[in-house]
C-alpha cells in the first residue's frame, strides 16, 4: 500500500510549466510556473517570483500546501465567485544554484555574482512580456541568500516589481564577514576587507545601494531575534535606513524564536507564511 500525505488544496486544478528567459549575457535561464489551468495572459495575474541562486542549491517544483492555499487559491474576498482568479507562483532556476551542476554554481561566484541577479531580472521581464503579469502585480520573495537576491531586486531593479518580501536576509555586504556565520561564506561572495574584492562586492550590497529619489516597491523585511546564522542586525539596519530615508511602505517584523528558519514549530511557520503571503497579496492584488 502506498501512503500519501493529505492534499490541502485542489491541486488538480493547477499545472506546472517550464519556460526559459534569456539573461543579459545570452544564457537561457529556466523557470517553473505554477498556475491555474487555462491561465489568462492579460498581465493582470498577481505573481510571486521565488529564487535562491547560491551555494549550489537546486530549486525545483515541490508540493506546498501553504502556497496552494494562501496564494494559488487566494481570493480577493470571501464573497467572490469560485472562478475568481488566484495567484501565479514561479520558481526561478538562476545561476549560483546547482540545477545544472557545479558549473551553474561557479558561474555566479564572487565577481560574477551579478549574473544571478541578471538571471532573476530576466525571468521577471519574461513573465511581463509573456502577459502573465505586470510590474504592479509582480512580487518577489526570498530568504537568507535569497533575501540578498530580492534585496538586490529592490535596489537595482525597482522598476520590475510591485512588492518585495525579504526574509532573514544578508543585506550589508561590507560587514557580513564579521556578523554571525558570515566569515564562512567568503568563497561564495568574496572578502570585503580586500580592497579589490570590495569593489565588486559593493555592487551587490543592497544596504549601500539605496538612493534618494527612487520609487521603490513596497517592502516587507522579516527576521528572528534568535537567528544565529545571518543575525537580525542585517534586516534591522536595512529597514531602519529605508525608514530614515523616508521611503514609504516599508514593513518590518522580528520574531523572537525560530532561528534562521524564522519559525520553530508548525504554528510559527504558519504565521510566518501568512504574514508574507498576506503582504504580497494585499500589495499585488489589492485584497
Amino acid at each position: 500500500m502506498v501512503k500519501t500525505s493529505p492534499s490541502y488544496f485542489a491541486d488538480q486544478d493547477y499545472e506546472v510549466q517550464q519556460h526559459f528567459a534569456v539573461s543579459e549575457d545570452g544564457t537561457r535561464v529556466p523557470y517553473f510556473q505554477i498556475a491555474a489551468r487555462g491561465l489568462v495572459l492579460d498581465g493582470q495575474n498577481p505573481t510571486q517570483l521565488s529564487g535562491y541562486g547560491g551555494f549550489e542549491v537546486s530549486r525545483t517544483p515541490a508540493y506546498s500546501g501553504a502556497v496552494g492555499r494562501a496564494w494559488l487559491e487566494r481570493r480577493t474576498s470571501a464573497a467572490e465567485p469560485e472562478h475568481a482568479r488566484g495567484g501565479v507562483y514561479v520558481v526561478a532556476n538562476i545561476r549560483g544554484g546547482g540545477e545544472y551542476g557545479p558549473s551553474w554554481h561557479r558561474a555566479a561566484l564572487k565577481e560574477n555574482r551579478h549574473r544571478a541577479y541578471e538571471d532573476f531580472a530576466a525571468v521577471a521581464r519574461d513573465l511581463i512580456s509573456r502577459g502573465v503579469t505586470s510590474r504592479e502585480r509582480l512580487g518577489c520573495v526570498g530568504g537568507s541568500n535569497g533575501g540578498l537576491l530580492v534585496g538586490n531586486m529592490l535596489t537595482s531593479y525597482p522598476d520590475l516589481f510591485g512588492a518585495v518580501s525579504c526574509g532573514v536576509p544578508l543585506l550589508d555586504m561590507r560587514r557580513y564577514t564579521k556578523l554571525s556565520a558570515g566569515h564562512s561564506w567568503i568563497a561564495e561572495y568574496g572578502d570585503p576587507d580586500v580592497a579589490e574584492q570590495w569593489e565588486y562586492i559593493r555592487t551587490f550590497s543592497p544596504y549601500h545601494l539605496l538612493k534618494d529619489g527612487v520609487e521603490y516597491p513596497e517592502t516587507f523585511i522579516w527576521t528572528a531575534t534568535s537567528d544565529d546564522r545571518v543575525g537580525p542586525v542585517q534586516a534591522r539596519k536595512m529597514a531602519a535606513r529605508m525608514l530614515a530615508m523616508g521611503i514609504p511602505n516599508v514593513w518590518f517584523h522580528e520574531a523572537l524564536e525560530g532561528g534562521h528558519a524564522g519559525a520553530s514549530d508548525n504554528r510559527q511557520a504558519a504565521a510566518l507564511q501568512a504574514r508574507s503571503q498576506h503582504f504580497l497579496w494585499r500589495t499585488l492584488a489589492g485584497g
